[in-house]
């Protein structure tokens, strides 16, 4: 089970990058983009990193795969915080097909 258990998370992940990967492409605008390859791929190599702990157990491989999710999971998720606000300080538009705007009236 520990290596199957490694392979079923390691595919996960794969997965999920490949979803954030193809979002990168086919999402319209710079915000749908950021959100796609944030969420996916912070979440695939999240699994990914799950995977190399089960299969290399509490080792030193393991041990730093265990220590690389949350700081992977912070720096992903306050980097894309920072490249959206970054950006629509810049005046980035939003799609065409964009709904709301919650920082239009917050931000300026």
């Amino acid at each position: 089970m520990n290596k199957m258990g490694s392979l079923i998370f390691i595919t996960i992940g794969i997965l999920f990058n490949l979803l954030g990967c193809i979002g990168i492409i086919r999402l319209p605008d710079t915000y749908n983009r950021l959100q796609a390859a944030t969420k996916c791929v912070t979440l695939g190599c999240c699994s990914i990193l799950i995977g190399v702990l089960f299969h290399f157990g509490f080792s030193d491989a393991g041990i730093k795969a265990l220590v690389a999710i949350p700081v992977l999971f912070f720096a992903s998720t306050v980097g894309a915080h920072a490249l959206i606000r970054g950006t629509y300080h810049f005046g980035v538009k939003l799609g065409k097909k964009s709904v709301k705007d919650d920082y239009k009236d917050a931000v300026k």
